[in-house]
Formats: C-alpha cells, structure tokens, sequence
C-alpha cells in the first residue's frame, strides 16, 4: 500500500512536469477583410485626390505642396524675414472650414479665436503641421485630404466621414518660447 502511493505520487510528479502545450487557433482568418479595407481607401483616396487636383486647376492661386500631405496657398503672404512657430512656441489664430465645394461648414466667428502650444496639445495633424508653416500676419488656405483632416470619424457634429476640407487660416500672434 505504501510503495503503490509513492508510485502515486511519483507518476503524479512525472506528469506534472511536461511542458504545456500550444493551444491551436479556434479559427483560421485569412486576411480578406483587411485586403478588402485596404482596397476601399486606396479607392477612397483616388476619388479625393480627383476632387482636390481638380479644385487646385480651377484656382487663380498659386499652389504649394507640402511635406506633410496637403496642399496651400497664401492670401497674405509676409515676405520680410522673420520666423515660423517651432516646438513650444505659442501661437493665436483664427481659421474657418469649408467643404471642396467651397460650402461654410464652421466660420472663423463660430470657432472664435484659438491658441495652440505647437506640438504640445491635440489638433488635428494638418492644422497642426500648417501652423509650423505660417508666419505672424499671414493668412493661409490650406486643402487637408481627409486623413489629414478629421479622418474616418469626423468632428461627431458638422464635419463627416472621410471628408476633405479647405482651411483658412490667420495667424495673428507667435510667441516664442
């Protein structure tokens, strides 16, 4: 009786020491969904891209490219030298936006004036890089692409999904810091 439990017990040890096994997928996904995702927004983006290119060829401005995945023009332009806002510095501004069909969605009245830490506080990134652009005194319109705009979600109010927008932007004071 004593030597069938300490044969017990040692087969209980034995057993209990194999390594666990690896648990096998309940399922099997075979990336389809994400292959039809990416298909919808490279479809999305060649529709806005349309839209914008042809906006840009209708415009008496003079366009720029940005770095950053947007486009700009200037309606007032500060041609003397003096500095863009860098990392920390402050920056007070007014800006509207408005639809590709040129269509109010928020005036600078209802957004009212703005301040921004650069870098430092939440804004949506084309805004955000655009800012870094501008100099005090000069007035910027930019046109955001939906993913540099409010993207898939929009603002949950106005500005809906995956809409592109024209922003015209004032900067009225940069303090450095």
């Amino acid at each position: 009786m004593k030597q069938s439990l300490i044969y017990l017990v040692i087969l209980f040890l034995i057993s209990s020491c194999k390594p666990p096994e690896a648990r096998r997928p309940v399922s099997n996904n075979s990336g389809t969904f994400i292959d039809a995702s990416i298909e919808r927004n490279k479809q999305l983006n060649k529709i806005e891209y349309n839209q914008i290119e042809s906006l840009i060829k209708a415009s008496e401005k003079t366009v720029l490219t940005s770095d950053y995945g947007f486009w700009y023009y200037y309606n007032n332009k500060i041609e003397t030298i003096t500095k863009t806002p860098k990392f920390g510095d402050l920056v007070y501004y007014t800006y509207s936006l408005k639809t590709l069909k040129k269509e109010e969605i928020y005036s600078k009245n209802d957004l009212g004036q703005q301040t921004y830490y650069i870098d430092q506080q939440e804004l949506f990134s084309g805004l955000r890089e655009g800012l870094k652009l501008m100099k005090e005194g000069e007035v910027v319109t930019f046109i955001f692409p939906s993913q540099k705009a409010y993207g898939y979600y929009g603002d949950n109010d106005q500005i809906g999904s995956n809409e592109p927008l024209i922003c015209e932007v004032s900067l009225l004071k940069h303090q450095i810091n």
